[in-house]
């Protein structure tokens, strides 16, 4: 979602006369930040999932399943519901729950009324806590709209009517977009404003080409005859080749950030361990894009791509042509920025530029050098939202100038400081994850990430490779059925040198620790404060490429080798060191299979069963066309298959139910 203020925006060449102006102060803002809570620590696990629906309204007499542009109206309505809630009317171990715009004027943002904490009843009710926001929000929609976690609308942009009520792009003056209307933009000023100003900033508008899904049928070359003539004064690139043939061109913001997903955030105990989180999630990023890919149909066409990450980071590119050699604002990260001893500085090997004069000022302060330059590289981007309202802040009690920046870098992990005044502590966000049709799946795998995230601190796990191989991965998660025939770069030996087995270093000692014994009970939370493994007297550095390989998506999660016990063994490890019931364990563990399954390849990516569902449709020409008629059949079945009606064994375990009905 990112920062939402409210006011007055500016456009670009207003904007553009105080970029140095929000960048100054932003770093101010950061540095009280940094000067109040940089000693802070013994804060206990907290964590949120952030899910995304789009609002998809049904015509069924003329078939046409089409995204409702009803946001406002919807929030309004759920703001009235959920004001007059309490936690009492919820469902046990769930608060009530906020709501949130986002991009697309179809979106809604969902989030738990307050975090879940280490418990593993907070743990298991997950599930429930989405289930509760999905049925909820159902509930106060029209009878023909219903809510989707589902990652990219396959005809979004097409000719036709693909949205209620429908609009012509004769008039996108925020975009020039030749095939998304104004309207499709939320009404919040923060988002047409993005819109406007990363056009003026590039110099023209983003240029998305997606390798289209060559079928039996596909013309050869495949030229897009959906393409409208030019349009706008300055608006050549679809007729000057910008518009690639065998691909399907997307020319506007709103077909990434139209996108849904999931999200995770978790609380560290101390900046340190929430810097060394940000490192071990980074080569996880990719690894997760590709295990949860449900995107292969754009603009009305089949592509031969499973996710959505390059579209977003196309869509957000406001780079001028001098720029482009860097990465877009909206892509992997560059840096690892902990301090620890396995975080060697040849695993930072992709330039990353950064402003000399902030890290120079960062590191005056006595900020170290490797968090002094992953500011200073956050700052080397202009603002793209400023609100004339804010220009001028108060320093020590506001962090929006730091957060207009540092919200608009939309990477794979985020490192994210304490708010102002704020009993919140250093966290991380973990970003790369599409979100899944069912509230079961989106459990199971923030299930999994916390559970991992846990581990990774508990045994000390080491998943660096060098950056430039996660960038590799990310590019090769993106392909089409790259979860069961892809291969990705891995670490070999994640576990600290001398350790054959994974095994749990005992707490640091803080105000809420027991005395550690020498065998310690099993936890019953799931906690942070673990001690780090000091750098062994005697390390026998080799070739930092003898450090990985390349490993199949099965290899990753179930293990390879005595050195390599998988993702999944390592959580299940750190499971066995804490105190969970019978029933619990049996909860999590139905969990933990649909990731194994995925991972295995004996259930299909949520792309791989759109696709088939696509192309064996009655009505498909195998010409990579994904009809109106066929995205109706499409999103009834999606529909079917969350409420439990539709059973679809090669997606979804055979027992799976959804949960009753709670709202």
């Amino acid at each position: 979602m990112g920062l939402l203020c409210l006011g007055t925006p500016l456009t670009w060449d207003e904007t553009r006369r105080y970029t140095d102006h929000v960048r100054e102060h932003g770093i101010t803002q950061f540095l009280h930040t940094w000067d109040r809570v940089k000693d802070r620590w013994c804060d206990e696990l907290l964590w949120g999932d952030e899910v995304e629906y789009m609002v998809v309204t049904f015509d069924d007499e003329e078939k046409n399943a089409k995204l409702s542009l009803r946001q406002a109206e919807i929030l309004i309505k759920l703001g009235q519901v959920v004001g007059e809630l309490t936690n009492d009317d919820t469902p046990a171990h769930v608060t009530v729950p906020t709501f949130h715009p986002e991009y697309g004027r179809y979106m809604l943002e969902s989030t738990p009324g307050s975090p879940y904490t280490g418990s593993i009843p907070d743990l298991l009710s997950v599930e429930t806590n989405m289930h509760y926001r999905r049925t909820l929000t159902r509930k106060h929609l029209k009878a023909n709209e219903i809510p989707f976690t589902f990652t990219s609308f396959p005809r979004l942009g097409t000719h036709g009517v693909f949205t209620e009520p429908s609009f012509s792009s004769d008039d996108a003056k925020s975009s020039y977009s030749l095939f998304l209307p104004e309207e499709i933009t939320s009404l919040h000023p923060r988002f047409p404003i993005i819109v406007a100003n990363a056009r003026s900033r590039r110099g023209s508008k983003v240029a998305i080409n997606l390798p289209i899904f060559i079928d039996k049928r596909t013309p050869r070359p495949f030229i897009d005859p959906t393409i409208p003539s030019q349009r706008y004064p300055e608006d050549p690139e679809a007729k000057n080749g910008v518009a690639l043939i065998d691909h399907i061109y997307m020319d506007a913001l709103g077909f990434g950030f139209g996108c849904c997903c999931l999200q995770l955030t978790f609380q560290s105990c101390k900046v340190d361990e929430a810097r060394r989180m940000y490192d071990a999630l980074i080569p996880i990023g990719p690894i997760m894009l590709a295990l949860t890919a449900a995107s292969p149909a754009w603009r009305g066409y089949l592509a031969d791509v499973d996710c959505r990450w390059n579209v977003i980071a196309g869509s957000a590119d406001d780079r001028t042509p001098e720029e482009r050699g860097l990465k877009s604002r909206y892509d992997s990260v560059d840096l690892y920025i902990s301090n620890d001893w396995m975080n060697k500085p040849e695993y930072n090997d992709v330039p990353a530029p950064y402003n000399k004069g902030i890290f120079q000022r960062l590191r005056n302060h006595g900020i170290d050098e490797m968090l002094a330059k992953h500011i200073a590289h956050l700052f080397i981007r202009d603002p793209l939202a400023v609100f004339f309202e804010t220009i001028d802040q108060d320093d020590t009690t506001s962090n929006d100038h730091f957060e207009s920046i540092q919200s608009t870098n939309w990477q794979t992990v985020r490192f994210k400081p304490p708010p102002p005044n704020s009993p919140i502590g250093w966290r991380v966000e973990f970003r790369t994850m599409e979100v899944q049709m069912t509230d079961f799946e989106n459990a199971a795998f923030a299930v999994f990430i916390v559970l991992l995230s846990r581990a990774i601190l508990a045994f000390n796990l080491n998943f660096y490779i060098p950056i430039s191989k996660v960038d590799q991965n990310m590019a090769r998660a993106q392909r089409r059925d790259a979860a069961r025939s892809g291969k990705f770069y891995f670490r070999k030996d994640v576990l600290p040198p001398g350790h054959t087995t994974p095994t749990i270093t005992p707490p640091s000692c803080c105000g809420s620790c027991s005395p550690v014994e020498s065998t310690p009970a099993k936890e019953k939370l799931l906690r942070n404060w673990f001690s780090r493994v000091p750098r062994p007297l005697y390390v026998k550095d080799g070739p930092i490429e003898d450090e990985y390989e390349e490993m199949s998506m099965e290899e990753i999660f179930v293990g390879k080798g005595s050195k390599f016990p998988g993702l999944l063994g390592v959580v299940e490890a750190y499971l066995d060191t804490l105190d969970i019931d019978e029933e619990e364990r049996l909860q999590i563990s139905k969990y933990l299979d649909l990731v194994r399954r995925r991972a295995i390849g004996s259930l299909q990516t949520p792309a791989t069963w759109i696709r088939n569902f696509v192309r064996s449709h009655p009505s498909y020409n195998h010409d990579s066309v994904v009809s109106q008629e066929i995205n109706y059949d499409l999103m009834v079945a999606v529909d079917e298959i969350e409420r439990g009606v539709r059973r679809v064994p090669e997606l979804l375990p055979e027992d799976y139910m959804p949960l009753p009905f709670q709202a």
